[in-house]
């Protein structure tokens, strides 16, 4: 039988999220590859400083999370926001690429999955995100699917998002999600999210309005040795979003391009997003930044019911 190892020599904490855990006040933890992978600079530091500051107002203290100098950085200070910002070589970490940057000494960002596991590591059971991977279109041929959604089936961590990336077969990542047991919660209103729109057209497994309904929620998952995340589904506001036939249509476009230029792996999101940008003149992008900072609202609300 293998004896459980000690990770905490591989973990750093921040000044302000060790005090926080000192003083028992409630986390809630960020992911980086939205700062290095998901946004142009600036608009990427500025929003991740942004969050921050909302978490902050809320009563809640933001940890965002990367791999610097070998080490899990659980919260980072300005201007390692801003390397990660301005980086154009930062790795991008999901669950088997975290031993890699640590022992090589790289900078890496982490995505919804390693977010997650590092979360767990540090005791914080709040995250949030801007929409989470899943089954991308086409994946019967190409097995495309997120490593996010395995994560969500086995790491204890509540994802607060905008529902699934439009870019992504949604109707398939929710089936997944249901043979994963991985309850699907929605915020406002029954139907789960689609990222830059708020109603996907499928129903969420349930419907939780506010934090203390979502915390008893978790706490009794939990309690009941019912091991792996929530998804917390949470519109973007409406005044904030893109109307549905027109991001469909654009989504289509870019998914034909990414096709024609060989664009696979890691690299789709990232590709899909920037010629999303693009093709919207930069409007998909200020309704991401609007959904994550509704996201951090509520994330930082569930913290606070949750208790440190």
């Amino acid at each position: 039988m293998t004896a459980k190892t000690d990770c905490t020599a591989y973990i750093e904490y921040s000044a302000e999220v060790a005090a926080a855990r000192a003083a028992g006040k409630p986390l809630v933890a960020l992911e980086s590859t939205i700062i290095s992978h998901g946004m142009p600079y600036p608009q990427n530091v500025e929003t991740a400083r942004e969050v921050e500051d909302i978490i902050r107002a809320a009563g809640a203290v933001p940890a965002t999370i990367a791999v610097m100098g070998g080490k899990i950085r659980i919260g980072l200070s300005s201007d390692e926001l801003e390397l990660l910002g301005r980086s154009s070589d930062a790795l991008k970490l999901s669950r088997r690429d975290l031993p890699f940057a640590i022992t090589s000494g790289k900078v890496g960002a982490t995505t919804v999955a390693a977010t997650m596991i590092c979360a767990e590591l540090a005791g914080i059971r709040v995250f949030v995100t801007g929409g989470i991977g899943g089954v991308h279109r086409g994946a019967p041929e190409s097995f495309d699917i997120s490593a996010d959604l395995q994560e969500l089936a086995k790491t204890s961590v509540a994802v607060v998002c905008a529902g699934a990336k439009s870019i992504l077969d949604i109707a398939l990542t929710l089936e997944y999600l249901e043979t994963q047991g991985v309850p699907v919660v929605s915020v406002g209103q029954d139907n789960f999210a689609a990222f830059y729109t708020p109603d996907s057209g499928f129903k969420a497994d349930f419907r939780l309005d506010t934090p203390a309904e979502q915390a008893t929620f978790l706490k009794a998952k939990w309690a009941l040795g019912l091991k792996g995340g929530v998804v917390v589904s949470n519109p973007v506001p409406a005044d904030e979003a893109m109307p549905r036939e027109e991001i469909d249509t654009i989504t289509a476009q870019a998914l034909q391009e990414a096709a024609a230029q060989g664009v696979t792996g890691k690299s789709v999101t990232p590709f899909l997003l920037a010629r999303i940008k693009a093709l919207t003149g930069g409007r998909s992008l200020s309704t991401n930044i609007a959904l994550v900072k509704n996201n951090a609202r509520v994330g930082a609300q569930l913290a606070l019911a949750l208790g440190g």
